[in-house]
C-alpha cells in the first residue's frame, strides 16, 4: 500500500525576463530610469514581489556582430493562469515601450510551487 503525502505544491511558472539596458548606439537605460519602470510598471503587475538583479550579457545583432549588454534580470514565482500571462505581457510591452527596445527575452520553466 502506498501512501501519498500532500505536499500542497500547485503548477506554476518561474518566469525570468532579461531586460537589456542599451538604448541605440549612445544611450542606456539609466539605473533611476530603471527604478522608475520597476514602481510604475513592475510593482503594480506584480504586487507580491520578484526578484532583480543585474547582469552583463551577450547576443548576437541580427547583422552578425556580437553585442554587449548590461542588463537587469527579473524573477518571478506565479500561478500559471492567463490574468497573469497578461501582466507579464504588459510589462514586457512597458518597457520596450518606454525604452525603444526590440526585444526582451523569456524563459519560462514549469514547476510546482506553495505559496
Amino acid at each position: 500500500m502506498s501512501l501519498h503525502r500532500k505536499d500542497g505544491l500547485e503548477p506554476a511558472h518561474l518566469e525570468r525576463l532579461y531586460f537589456g539596458r542599451n538604448i541605440g548606439d549612445s544611450a542606456i537605460v539609466t539605473d533611476s530610469a530603471w527604478k522608475g519602470f520597476v514602481v510604475d510598471v513592475l510593482t503594480p503587475a506584480f504586487p507580491d514581489g520578484a526578484t532583480v538583479w543585474d547582469a552583463a550579457g551577450q547576443w548576437r545583432a541580427p547583422d552578425g556582430k556580437s553585442v554587449t549588454e548590461q542588463s537587469f534580470v527579473v524573477e518571478m514565482l506565479h500561478l500559471a493562469t492567463p490574468e497573469v500571462e497578461g501582466r507579464v505581457q504588459r510589462v514586457i510591452d512597458g518597457y520596450k515601450s518606454r525604452f525603444a527596445q526590440q526585444s526582451v527575452l523569456r524563459v519560462v520553466t514549469t514547476v510546482r510551487a506553495a505559496f
